[in-house]
């Protein structure tokens, strides 16, 4: 018997503040970047999908961004003073919903 499967990663990239689109408020909005693997035996292979979004701290609301713009975020906030503050997850976490 094979046992196979996927399992997403969430990576957070950095943490920005931006006006959300939804709920209007000048909140802190996390970017991260979606990692879909496929495992065997559980062991995660090879990636099969990646996404970036970001997800807003006040109302949950989450948004699919295009890949450039999370990186050059990624690297803006590296670079300002203090924006290692804003943290990078080197491990990721398991998806809630996988």
């Amino acid at each position: 018997m094979i046992i196979f499967g996927t399992r997403t990663y969430l990576y957070q990239l950095t943490i920005l503040m931006l006006t959300c689109r939804h709920c209007g408020n000048p909140a802190a909005h996390t970017v991260r970047k979606h990692v879909t693997r496929f495992t065997l035996f559980f062991v995660p292979l090879f990636p099969v999908s990646t996404k970036y979004a970001t997800q807003c701290t006040f109302c949950g609301m989450e948004q699919e961004v295009p890949k450039e713009w999370a990186e050059q975020s990624q690297a803006q906030a590296a670079g300002a003073p203090g924006g290692e503050a804003y943290g990078w997850a080197q491990q990721p976490y398991q998806h809630p919903g996988a």
